[in-house]
This record gives C-alpha cells, structure tokens and sequence, in this order.
C-alpha cells in the first residue's frame, strides 16, 4: 500500500509539472483594451474609466486564440502600441496606464495617469501583483534581453522611468530627464543601450545602459516627422521607427519609416515610404521581415478625402541593412497593435474599432491575410507577444 501510495503521489506529481510545463509552454499575447475613447464616423467620444481589460491570450494554435485570463486593469490607445510587455522567462507582465477619464462638467475628458501594473503570469489565472507609482502619462515600454531591467516612457512627464526586475519583484529605481515628450523606448539587443522616441522634436535619443544605471547620452538621431514608435533588429544591426507625420494624426499624406543603423556612431541612413498614419511596429523574429501598421484615415469621417474603410500593414522586407517595402495588406478600422508569433509565422494586428485581431499568415517574406478575425471583449489598444 505503502508502495501504491508513493507511486501514485510521483505520478501526481508528475502530472501536475507536465501540465504546468504545459501551460506554460504556449505563446502568449498580452492585450490591453481601451473602454474609455470611442470613435465612430471621426467623432470621438470619452466614457468613464472602469471597463477597461488586460487579457492574457494563449497562440498555441495560431489561427484560433483563445482568451484565458481577462484582467480588470486600465489601458489606453493614446501612445504608441507598446504600452505593456512580458518578460523574456514569461514570468511577469509590466502595463503602463497611460490616462484616466474624469468628469468635466455633463461629459468627461482624459488627464495623464501613472500607474505601472505588475502581473503574475506564473499564477493561474495570473494576476495582478503590485502597482508602482512612476511618472506621468506612462506609454511605451521595454524589457531588456536579460529581463532584469524595464523602460518606460513617459510622455507628460518628459522623462524615462527605470524598473529592476528580480522574477516577479519590480521595483521603480531610478528616472532619466529626456527634456521632451518621450513617447517609445526601446533596449537593443545587447542591452547596453536603448533608443526613446521624442515625437514632438522629430528625434529619436541615444541611452546608455550599464547595469540598471541609465544614462542619456544627448546623442540625438533626425528622423522623419513626429516619430512615435521604434524597434530594433533581433540580431541589433539596425532600429525602425514609425514616424506618424503632423503631429500623429491621419491627414492623407505619405509618411514614413526610419532606419537607424546600430553600428557606432549611431545614424540614420534611410526613409521608407509607408500609407498614412504608421504606428504600430514590429520585428519578425527572424530577422528578415518587419511590419508597420497605419491607419489610413479609417478613424475619419467618411466626408474626408482621405478616409478608407480599411487599415493597412506594410511588410518591409529586411536584408542585413537593407529595408525594401514589399506586399501592402488591408486590415480592419483604425489598427494599431501588431506583433509576431515567436516563431515568425503569423501576425496579429489589433483594429480598434472592429474589436478584433485580423491575422495574417506569414511564408517567407511573403505576408497574407489568412481571412480570420480574433474578437475580443474590447478595443485593442497595445499588444505585446511573449518570447517563445
């Protein structure tokens, strides 16, 4: 009996690590949903906060996500995209809250936050740990390659905040100055260094990274107009940014893609023309492929010349430290979150107003709509994969 007993506790045991290996062995999608800002026909209207969500979303089977914890947490669509992330063992999420809504008179109006959520994604369902208190308005984040240190931006409050991670343990120690509305950070891959985007003043700013001291280095890139998003090469050869053009909103013209080679010095060395409106940004993790999302007016009322019913994504195909623009994929109403599957085979991209995920199917350079829809209780405002 003894023996029986001990048998069968090793092959419960046994059972309870391989489930958890289990679960713990998909990819995940972290989605943050933005209830407050709603828009239809170009009018924008500010509802209470309250109804906001994170999910958690296992990509196990690429073509059919499924939604496994669904967090009552603030989220905004004001920012690039990149407003929250997991680190690279998959043990906890950081979600920055970038705006509030409060009443103004028989309406409400949205006023800079700055709240920094820590999720457990070890737990089941994960959960909410720990509130950090960091700068106004946090936006775009980044979690170095060793996943002992955070970035986040914050846009009102001109500066970079900086986060030690120790497994679920994060800690606000320390803030950079950036002397401008900072709206993406991100580390390269080395993590010696990270690239912060200051939209406003059409530049993108050098940080040197030694140990969880962070230092700005007031080495500043020229890029296009109003860059708002930016993304290095997995092997760190070269960074991208989205650069929004006219102060981040949709007006008909042409914008662009900047490259950034990582090489010392730092430089920009080309513009790739992309539609309308590029915010959403990211890298395959091949290396070889990246794409940007714009808007193309499909925020705006149908009385505007340049409103299209469609969102696009441009596939930029990339060669060492060469970018070519190659496929153009029409999407669903105002996209903006996009990322890859941690092996390079599909693309989700969020459309704020249809509340779902288009995903796209990717076969070498080649990216096609797979003609599948992902609905989520919610408009997706930001999107980040885990690493494997």
């Amino acid at each position: 009996m003894r023996f029986q007993l001990r048998t069968l506790r090793l092959a419960t045991a046994i059972g309870v690590v391989l489930g958890v290996s289990a679960a713990r062995a998909a990819p995940f999608m972290i989605v943050g949903d933005d209830a407050k800002v709603n828009i239809e026909n170009g009018k924008t209207t500010i509802a209470p906060a309250g109804n906001d969500a994170i999910l958690i979303v296992d990509v196990a089977d690429p073509q059919n996500p499924k939604i496994v914890a669904n967090l009552p947490l603030k989220n905004s669509i004001v920012g690039p995209p990149v407003n929250l992330a997991i680190d690279p063992t998959g043990a906890v999420a950081i979600v920055a809250d970038s705006m509030n809504a409060i009443k103004d008179g028989e309406n409400y109006k949205q006023v800079p936050d700055n709240k920094i959520y820590i999720v457990d994604l070890k737990t089941k369902p994960p959960k909410l740990i720990n509130t950090i208190e960091g700068d106004k308005q946090p936006s775009g984040l980044s979690i170095n390659p060793a996943g002992n240190l955070a970035l986040v931006a914050n846009r009102a409050g001109k500066s970079i905040s900086v986060l030690s991670i120790n497994g679920t343990d994060v800690k606000l120690v320390g803030s950079v100055d950036m002397g401008g509305e900072v709206s993406a950070v991100v580390f390269t891959p080395d993590g010696k260094h990270a690239l912060a985007a200051i939209s406003p003043a059409n530049k993108v700013a050098l940080l040197d990274v030694d140990g969880d001291k962070v230092t700005y280095s007031k080495h500043d890139l020229p890029t296009g107009i109003f860059p708002y998003n930016v993304v290095a090469a997995p092997d760190g050869s070269i960074a991208l940014t989205a650069d929004n053009g006219n102060g981040g909103t949709s007006d008909g013209n042409v914008d662009a893609v900047g490259v950034i080679d990582l090489a010392q010095p730092v430089h920009v060395i080309d513009h790739i023309a992309v539609p309308d409106s590029p915010e959403g940004l990211a890298f395959s993790p091949k290396g070889n492929l990246a794409v940007v999302v714009s808007a193309n007016g499909s925020n705006y009322p149908k009385s505007e010349w340049y409103y299209h019913p469609h969102g696009l994504v441009t596939a930029l195909g990339v060669n060492g430290k060469k970018v070519t623009r190659l496929n153009t994929i029409e999407v669903g109403a105002l996209p903006e979150a996009v990322c890859f599957t941690p092996d390079g085979g599909y693309v989700y991209v969020g459309n704020y107003m249809d509340k779902d995920f288009s995903i796209l199917r990717v076969n070498g350079t080649k990216v096609t709509d797979t003609g599948k829809r992902f609905k989520v209780p919610g408009q997706p405002a930001s999107v980040r994969m885990s690493p494997h």
